[in-house]
């Protein structure tokens, strides 16, 4: 029966033969499309790595400070970004710096889209600069080297903008992200708000089942095979090697489908993957001594929230020391740094929330449910959303009340209360968080303390074998020349100059392709073949996903068996029935600071008039609420320029609600009982405070609850019978904050 119907003209199977004809056409046209993407990828490869500045940015730039000028070199670089026509730049406006990371890959990913880390920061108004680097690191450039010229960076900066409106914002990108917080706690006094993006600060923590990257320097024994790759380079660490780590996450992603994505939408994913690929096969270099840093004190040693960090001057890294707010943004979805390790350092630095505002410390973070690593630096829907509203509500992050905060967001709608108020296309809110709150994600028990402080120390106990009996015999055989093969020979390497137009089979490949733009036969979107390919490819990926899934939990099993044996722990010097801690005590010196700090806030509790009694009702009112949203700090802003003779700037103002907050904080019925004593006796001017607290308040939603029973309290204080309806406008005397009792 199923012969006889292939005889008929029309009949099933001459529809299914036309399908494979039709499938084959467009499957031989994309092939060679594909391959012609390839060399393309190839030749702009190798374009973009012999440039002398290789970058990706989208956005024009002026060369303001060469780091290779510098009394101690090294290869970074600050530019301004020249803002595009059509956007305006309000150079009152306090600037943005970002700091690229350099994980191996070249400069530019912070302005890499339109919709990027720079791109909504001059669409807010800001100012834009941008740290960035060369290929090549110069002759015993170091960290702490770079640290220091990055500080005479922002240096700049500061003078080139003396009439901002705070200090700079800063933000750095993964790798770039724990070089900025040690910058800043050497040098706390050059910042305005940091923007950590997700980059690893506490590098043992995660929980099991996921994750599996902390356990690398573990498994291949610790720092000794870095000190090897760069001894083979010639006193150079290859940034291929860390790209390829990267790579290595994700297999199916590595092996198939990302070109399997260009492949099946050839006719329209060319553009965004070369784009793409410019900068993820821009690989960088690093001196031995900059990797040997990285790997020793911080991915093995996890020495940074540790406060083990010793500078060549003997200062110490102390992340405590900063005291501009932190805004932390990670993802769950992130496999190179998930939440415990961008978060779990504060855990490591305090006890407690009062803790932290003792150090005087805010600190904001954000975790994304799925985004992946690289989506939280260059996906464009990231960058309409977090990155917008940390950009345009950056001076709300700036004033918060010390404390820890997650920042969350609601999309605006038609619904939304105070709209106007809203900066973007969403409502930001920093909501009040305990240390619970962070507990809460997972973290590591006291065992895996063990394990992970016995990986460390067998680290450390390889790394002075290799130093002692085989790097003076591999230094000696390499030389440069052999340094230059092995870096040639790169597997990510080649794969970009084996399809180039150096390869003389991809002439052929060229002229096909363009026959093929000609002919081009796109096959029907219901083609069952087009189906089954589909089917093929989300098999492979299942395969390659559950390889390693395999590979991660067998990964896992080792480091725990190995790292947790009680005689391997003994052995090395941990005691197996330890409990180790990472969380550091306040020191003595800080506590007596602490001490004068609070002795001096506490006599001055009844100093002030109406602006400081003011702002402390309205600090007393709206914490009964647990948050602060951006249309209450917009409603404030609003106040304040209403009445621009009294304009206060803006760290004036920041030290004023700091210093408010920690009076009620101190001695909160003390501080409320001194409000009376501080008004002025002009019941008008009394009143139209109370009536800009009250807009504040309600700008977001309407003021119920304890926030209802706090501002009756508080009209209590102020003399007033808020039962009664509020006079209108031209009976009531504007509101003044400079204003003080007589």
């Amino acid at each position: 029966m199923s012969i006889e119907k292939a005889q008929i003209p029309g009949g099933p199977m001459s529809g299914l033969v036309a399908s494979a004809v039709e499938y084959m056409i467009d499957a031989g046209q994309r092939s060679v499309l594909f391959l012609d993407i390839m060399r393309r990828r190839g030749d702009q490869y190798r374009e973009h790595v012999a440039q002398t500045a290789p970058h990706v940015l989208q956005y024009s730039a002026e060369l303001i400070m060469d780091g290779r000028k510098l009394d101690d070199p090294v290869n970074y670089a600050l530019v301004r970004i020249i803002p595009p026509a059509n956007v305006e730049i309000d150079m009152n406006r306090r600037p943005f710096v970002v700091i690229d990371p350099r994980a191996g890959h070249g400069p530019g990913i912070g302005g890499f889209k339109a919709d990027s880390e720079i791109g909504v920061a001059m669409k807010a108004g800001h100012p834009c600069y941008f740290i960035g680097f060369l290929p090549d690191p110069m002759p015993g450039q170091t960290i702490e080297r770079i640290a220091r010229a990055e500080a005479i960076f922002i240096e700049e900066v500061i003078e080139r903008h003396p009439d901002a409106d705070g200090k700079p914002c800063v933000i750095g990108n993964c790798q770039a992200g724990w070089a900025l917080m040690i910058l800043a706690s050497l040098r706390p006094e050059l910042f305005g708000p940091l923007i950590i993006a997700g980059a690893p600060l506490a590098y043992w923590a995660g929980v099991h089942g996921k994750y599996p990257m902390r356990y690398s320097g573990g498994l291949l024994g610790g720092s000794w095979l870095t000190a090897l790759t760069s001894d083979l380079g010639a006193g150079k660490f290859d940034g291929a090697w860390l790209v390829q780590n990267f790579e290595n996450q994700n297999p199916s992603n590595t092996l198939w489908t990302k070109q399997y994505n260009v492949y099946s939408k050839v006719d329209t994913e060319a553009d965004r993957y070369l784009e793409f690929e410019r900068w993820w096969g821009g690989h960088v270099n690093l001196n031995a001594e900059e990797i040997q840093f990285i790997v020793d004190e911080l991915f093995v040693g996890n020495n940074l929230a540790a406060g083990k960090i010793e500078m060549s001057d003997g200062q110490r890294v102390d992340l405590r020391s900063i005291r501009s707010p932190i805004v932390v943004f990670c993802s769950k979805g992130d496999n190179i740094t998930p939440p415990q390790q961008a978060l779990d350092w504060i855990l490591d630095c305090y006890a407690d929330v009062d803790e932290i505002r003792a150090y005087g410390q805010t600190i904001v973070y954000t975790v994304h449910e799925s985004i992946g690593h690289l989506g939280i630096f260059v996906s464009g829907g990231i960058a309409k959303k977090e990155h917008a509203e940390f950009s345009g509500n950056i001076d709300l992050i700036d004033v918060l009340p010390p404390g820890l905060y997650e920042a969350t967001f609601e999309a605006k709608g038609k619904e939304t209360a105070s709209s106007d108020l809203v900066v973007g296309q969403w409502v930001m809110r920093c909501e009040a968080r305990t240390l619970d709150d962070i507990r809460a994600m997972g973290g590591n028990s006291p065992e895996d303390e063990r394990r992970f402080a016995t990986a460390k120390r067998v680290s450390e106990i390889n790394l002075k074998a290799y130093q002692k009996f085989l790097q003076p015999w591999i230094k000696g055989m390499v030389t440069p020349k052999m340094a230059e093969w092995a870096h040639n020979m790169h597997p990510l390497r080649l794969q970009y100059e084996l399809f180039s137009s150096r390869n003389p089979y991809m002439a052929t490949v060229k002229s096909l392709a363009e026959k093929a733009e000609e002919e081009r036969k796109p096959v029907a979107a219901d083609n069952p073949f087009l189906a089954f390919q589909e089917q093929i490819s989300k098999q492979i990926v299942h395969a390659l996903d559950s390889w390693r899934d395999s590979q991660e939990a067998l990964s896992e099993a080792i480091f725990l068996s190995v790292y947790g044996s009680p005689a391997l722990q003994a052995a090395v010097g941990i005691d197996p029935a330890s409990a180790p801690s990472q969380r550091r005590e306040m020191t003595a010196e800080h506590r007596v600071m602490l001490e004068r700090r609070i002795a001096e806030l506490k006599s001055r509790i009844g100093e002030g008039g109406l602006r400081e009694a003011a702002l402390r009702a309205l600090l007393y009112v709206g914490s009964a609420r647990g948050m602060v949203d951006e249309r209450s700090i917009e409603a404030l802003r609003q106040v304040r320029r209403d009445h621009a003779g009294a304009r206060m700037t803006l760290p004036e103002f920041k030290m004023l609600v700091r210093e408010q907050f920690f009076m009620l904080l101190l001695d909160r019925a003390a501080a409320l009982a001194a409000i009376p004593r501080m008004l002025p006796d002009d019941v008008n001017l009394r009143r139209g405070a109370f009536e800009a607290i009250e807009k504040v308040l309600s700008a977001s939603e309407d003021v119920t609850g304890e926030r209802a029973k706090r501002l009756r309290q508080v009209a209590g204080l102020f003399g007033l019978d808020i039962s009664e309806p509020s006079e209108t406008a031209s009976n009531v005397a504007p509101f003044d904050p400079r204003a003080k009792a007589s």
